[in-house]
């Protein structure tokens, strides 16, 4: 959602832009620094509902829960079976993060109570500080793809971060890791993370963004077992919305002000 503020939103006369969202990258900031249009943002306070929504979105996918659903509904729940709908646990696993933030550090402590034993990160740079708050450990790129038996993405999409998932990451990943996106749709090349799964490459993905959005219902993803598609809810709380909101509104209000923002874009 963008709120935007002027008598013509398409002439000189627009000087605010507010969108209830963390990211940005849907808004052309070269254009609206050029033109000193002043933008608002809203992070923090959906960080919470973030992670909640991407432990959600792990477990539903590494213990196979939409699948299981789907055999109780059609008639699949037979007589007990001992490897039946079997699926990854957390306990003494290798999570790793690529993109270590706010919403990475809240993941972290929200998996920590299910015994996860190592916990690896990427990011451009090493966050010494961050990573020790939650004993976390810096590594190259495919390093973290090799060890890792999550890979959980969280980074901001850059012209660095844009397709960085790619068959490249997904061929030094272990054939039972579990993928897990909640960032950004284009920071994977979706073709290559469909091919993943189709050859058991990797064992099973869990997506709350994709591109386009929303995906078409036809899309191959939607064929596969072991791919989780949800349509973009990371932040769909009744708390998180409505504090979204309004800090999207007191962005805006602040910039018709000309006051400083609670959270303003910076551009310069």
């Amino acid at each position: 959602m963008v709120l935007k503020f002027s008598s013509n939103l398409e002439g000189p006369s627009l000087k605010v832009v507010s969108t209830m969202s963390v990211g940005y990258d849907h808004l052309s900031l070269e254009e609206m620094k050029k033109r000193g249009i002043r933008v608002g943002f809203t992070p923090d306070v959906l960080t919470e509902a973030v992670a909640e929504l991407t432990v959600a979105l792990l477990l539903a996918t590494s213990r196979r829960l939409i699948e299981a659903v789907d055999e109780a509904r059609s008639g699949g729940w037979g007589t007990w079976k001992p490897l039946w709908m079997c699926g990854s646990g957390l306990s003494d696993s290798t999570v790793g993060i690529l993109g270590l933030g706010r919403i990475g550090e809240a993941i972290i402590n929200r998996l920590k109570p299910f015994g996860v034993k190592n916990v690896l990160y990427n990011d451009i740079i090493p966050r010494h500080d961050l990573a020790a708050r939650i004993s976390a450990e810096f590594v190259p790129l495919f390093e973290l793809a090799k060890q890792s038996d999550f890979l959980l993405v969280c980074c901001a999409l850059t012209p660095d971060t844009q397709g960085i998932c790619n068959k490249q990451l997904f061929s030094n990943m272990k054939s039972s890791a579990v993928f897990i996106n909640t960032s950004r749709g284009a920071v994977v090349n979706q073709e290559d993370l469909y091919q993943a799964l189709v050859t058991k490459q990797i064992a099973a993905a869990g997506l709350d963004v994709t591109v386009p959005e929303p995906l078409p219902t036809d899309h191959p993803f939607f064929k596969l077992k072991n791919c989780v598609i949800l349509p973009h809810i990371a932040s769909a709380t009744i708390e998180t919305r409505n504090a979204m909101a309004a800090l999207a509104a007191n962005n805006l209000l602040a910039g018709l002000k000309g006051h400083p923002m609670p959270k303003e874009v910076p551009l310069s």
